[in-house]
């Protein structure tokens, strides 16, 4: 009785997570456990499983493994590929890197965390950059995203991407200002296989886009890179930067996104820090102000039929896939803070900047304390994300931050919150990482969830709170 194990599937593992399924094409391993990659392992083509002195407990897998197309069947020496063979990274599980690939930018936005206009960051070398790129393949990166700056300006840029391609990693994401987002790109893209996001700013109608990004016509030509995409068959998300001039426009804009054929949007108010505090173009939205007007604009949203998937900054989330449910992203439930990492997302997501520095998202960036924070260049990535102050921070549970801040050892809402975003806390105390995240706070002190949820039960009465117990929200 011999099997082998399913063409598309590969035996892998990281440190601390050493055994997982990796199907081929696909960032998302399945963790499985010991007795179960020992079997899995067996399944070469080369070893009778039904000698007895294999172990009964493995037999015993090999039904549900069969019944789950894990396994199949074959002939004695019909073994894997090499490449489907146990492989350990030498690093700690990181499923996606967000990677600024240059510090350069062809436009002169108003706002940018990196004051790109002036390359204050620059960009590394093409061998610096590739072996970025190799390292990613050798930690057993599953995904990488490409942003900037504006990424498309290096003239590597598809050296990058074919490394990675080669090296096994999908691409998800483009992020862009659309500028360079033509069809001999997409021609270019098409050829290696590829149809992946192209992420693309959108500051609003009536001219603000252009006035925040610093170039006449960056509105146009954003709407033509979207319909091009659209035409072309490449998916398209947004992001829209709120300030005090565009806060008016939001349901204006997603209704233009839409029909630009534009899938989702992220919206996040613009935040004091680099060009637009170099600027001098004023103090970002108040938090309350802010939360108004999402919360003004969810009914909308609902009437118009959830025109696209939208979130809200940590206010709101839904999404017409979903229609009868929405989320609040800043609301969470835990029993045991001592087992929650403070930054979850950064404990499978990483950001390398545009100088090559790991970091646990793309807003530090922006910040003083980023320098805290290792290069790649001069420890290597397999470090970072293994034994840095980067892992130190990723590895640092809710339950220290709430130590850390005596007010939020007395709040109510500690489990609900968990201390909110380490780079929302850094907004308002820039040399405390484990301080507290003020505009989270301001969402559940102030009675902002059930508002949101009594706007969502007025227009949407089947609508529920994704994750929501009656002790949270009563939506029903």
């Amino acid at each position: 009785m011999y099997y082998r194990l399913n063409d598309k599937l590969m035996l892998r593992g990281w440190q601390k997570l050493p055994y997982a399924l990796v199907e081929k094409g696909y960032s998302r391993p399945l963790f499985i456990n010991a007795l179960e990659m020992q079997t899995l392992q067996m399944c070469n083509g080369k070893i009778d499983l039904s000698l007895p002195l294999i172990p009964q407990k493995v037999r015993d897998l090999l039904p549900e493994l069969e019944r789950r197309r894990i396994i199949i069947p074959c002939e004695r020496g019909d073994g894997i590929a090499p490449e489907q063979e146990y492989k350990c990274y030498p690093a700690r599980y990181i499923r996606t890197a967000h990677w600024s690939i240059t510090g350069h930018c062809n436009y002169r936005c108003k706002h940018c965390y990196m004051s790109a206009p002036d390359a204050k960051y620059g960009e590394l070398s093409h061998e610096q950059v590739m072996s970025i790129a190799r390292q990613l393949i050798e930690c057993g990166v599953m995904e990488v995203s490409l942003t900037g700056g504006e990424p498309l300006v290096r003239k590597d840029f598809f050296d990058i991407v074919d490394a990675l391609l080669e090296g096994g990693i999908r691409i998800t994401t483009i992020y862009s200002n659309g500028k360079l987002v033509t069809d001999r790109l997409l021609d270019e893209l098409e050829k290696r296989g590829i149809r992946l996001e192209f992420n693309m700013s959108f500051d609003g109608v009536d001219g603000w886009h252009d006035w925040l990004r610093g170039i006449d016509g960056a509105g146009r030509i954003a709407e033509e890179a979207f319909e091009r995409c659209r035409k072309r068959g490449f998916p398209t998300g947004a992001e829209m930067c709120l300030h005090g001039g565009n806060k008016h426009l939001l349901r204006q804009t997603v209704r233009r996104l839409s029909e630009l054929g534009c899938s989702s949007l992220k919206v996040t108010p613009i935040s004091d820090v680099g060009a637009w505090k170099e600027g001098g173009y004023g103090t970002s939205i108040t938090p309350e102000d802010l939360y108004q007007i999402y919360l003004d604009y969810i009914p909308q949203y609902y009437e118009d039929g959830m025109p696209i998937s939208i979130q809200l900054g940590g206010f709101f989330s839904a999404s017409p896939d979903e229609p009868e449910e929405y989320s609040i992203p800043s609301l969470k439930n835990c029993s045991d803070l001592s087992k929650v990492c403070a930054c979850g997302h950064a404990r499978q997501v990483m950001y390398i900047s545009a100088e090559g520095r790991a970091l646990p998202c793309m807003a530090l960036s922006g910040m003083d304390i980023q320098e805290q924070y290792p290069l790649i260049t001069e420890i290597g990535l397999a470090a970072c994300i293994t034994d840095s102050s980067y892992m130190k921070l990723i590895d640092t549970r809710v339950s220290e931050v709430i130590a850390h801040n005596p007010e939020c050892r007395e709040c109510e809402y500690a489990n609900q919150c968990m201390c909110g975003c380490r780079a929302g806390a850094l907004e308002t105390t820039p040399d405390d990482v484990l301080s507290i995240d003020r505009y989270t706070c301001r969402i559940f002190k102030q009675g902002w969830i059930p508002r949101i949820c009594d706007a969502v039960k007025k227009v949407a009465p089947n609508a529920k709170l994704y994750g929501a117990d009656d002790g949270v929200c009563r939506n029903s």
